[in-house]
């Protein structure tokens, strides 16, 4: 147990290290409200909402509506799907919808107060601006994230960490980093139906060329 505390005290170190050592620097802020609800006791359906911005805040980035479907095989390993419509900003300071179509596999364990979570994450994605006629194509990336949260035993506020990276598939920059990011956050459990994260991420861009953001993510969570 003491090992895993002083592992996840590691990662919160390891995040304002990175934060150090960045180059180009921005700081955006994430709003975000999301619902869960049990069809069964193996399915679940999830929808969520999320507006990003970026320039210091000051300007919007994205916003997106996302709906998907989770199937629990067994206790501890699940499958799943989703949508996510997206109205992005691109290079030309106008605002297009892109597609992302999602796939999942999560794996989990529960040992003592932690949750340890693994997930591999398979994304398409199309846009509809285009530079050219050549970038008329989807794009393929898997995305690889660990997380561990500790349940407080007596008190309703569970601090957790994650690690993400993103890798493009099927493409020249396929077997590259394209994007990680780094989080600490805590969860606050107001009933037993809603709860409010509050997490920061540190984000790394790697492509098309080196580009760190501080975020503050704020989210609002239903389940029922």
């Amino acid at each position: 147990m003491m090992t895993i505390r002083k592992q996840l005290f590691g990662v919160v170190l390891l995040l304002f290290t990175i934060n150090a050592l960045g180059q180009e620097k921005d700081f955006g802020i994430w709003y975000g409200v999301s619902a869960e609800h049990k069809l069964s006791k193996k399915l679940e359906i999830d929808l969520s909402t999320n507006v990003r911005t970026f320039k210091n805040a000051s300007k919007i980035d994205e916003a997106f509506i996302e709906g998907g479907l989770t199937y629990n095989l067994y206790k501890h390993l699940g499958i799943g799907g989703s949508y996510r419509l997206t109205d992005g900003i691109e290079n030309n300071n106008s605002y297009y919808y892109q597609h992302k179509f999602i796939f999942d596999i999560k794996g989990s364990t529960e040992p003592g107060n932690f949750s340890l979570s693994a997930r591999f994450r398979f994304q398409i994605r199309t846009k509809t601006y285009f530079k050219d006629i050549t970038e008329d194509h989807p794009d393929y990336t898997g995305r690889f994230k660990l997380k561990a949260v500790y349940k407080s035993p007596s008190f309703p506020l569970n601090p957790y960490v994650y690690f993400e990276s993103f890798c493009p598939m099927f493409s020249a920059n396929s077997g590259r980093i394209g994007k990680t990011r780094y989080s600490a956050g805590l969860d606050l459990s107001i009933t037993k139906v809603h709860s409010v994260s509050v997490e920061y991420i540190f984000q790394r861009d790697y492509l098309p060329h080196l580009s760190d953001i501080n975020i503050l993510s704020v989210n609002y969570n239903i389940k029922f």
